[in-house]
């Protein structure tokens, strides 16, 4: 929402999309009484082609996408990287094909109109953490692949790039978690906020300087 909430802002009209709808209402309700003209979409990345037929929708109901964000999650084995079986790495590793879809559904039109595709994964990509398992294959391979379709699409005009994030977004499923676990442990210090990571991505679309792009308040 903070990432709709910058580009709103700005002009951009928004097409939000997640596993549940449960929270579309409010998130499109509070859109709106921003003076943004927002819609939601129900889909799971999960389900081969199910993130084409979104992207098809989106553009039945906007007519165009300039800009594309990818911030879905899916739930990945944790332990030590010792204990990783191959099963679990292959299992984790699946995760990253719904990005490979979501770029390749979008790509045809960001390349007509020189737009612009953003990912974001974790510092597990480029911080050892050994305890986070088979999670840091995938964020090493969000990374990889991002960087990579930066490299080969910059000269034609298009900006891909990846938000690195270290440190805990206030305000997440995930912060909430760790609070209620550890109600009186002082997080500050690794607490993100989340209107300013947004930021990041919208400078991130506009200045097209770097393919990626790390906040780190953990390592």
């Amino acid at each position: 929402m903070a990432v709709a909430r910058a580009f709103g802002r700005r002009g951009y009209r928004v097409a939000l999309a997640s596993r549940s709808a449960d929270r579309h209402p409010g998130y499109v309700e509070e859109l709106q009484g921003l003076g943004v003209d927002a819609a939601a979409f129900r889909v799971d990345v999960s389900v081969p082609g199910a993130v084409a037929d979104l992207v098809a929708r989106v553009r039945e109901r906007f007519g165009r996408i300039d800009v594309a964000y990818y911030g879905a999650a899916a739930p990945v084995g944790m332990g030590p990287i010792t204990e990783l079986r191959p099963d679990g790495a292959a299992a984790a590793l699946a995760t990253v094909a719904p990005a490979v879809e979501f770029a390749g559904a979008v790509l045809p039109e960001l390349r007509v109109h020189g737009g612009a595709v953003v990912f974001v994964g974790g510092l597990s990509a480029t911080v050892p953490m050994p305890d986070v398992g088979a999670l840091a294959l995938v964020a090493a391979a969000y990374r990889a692949y991002a960087l990579n379709l930066h490299a080969a699409l910059r000269p034609e005009g298009v900006y891909a790039g990846t938000l690195t994030v270290g440190g805990m977004i206030d305000g997440g499923d995930l912060a909430a978690a760790t609070r209620a676990n550890a109600p009186d442990a002082d997080l500050a210090a690794i607490t993100l906020r989340p209107d300013e990571l947004a930021e990041r991505v919208w400078r991130m679309t506009d200045d097209r300087a770097n393919g990626e792009v790390v906040v780190d308040v953990i390592s």
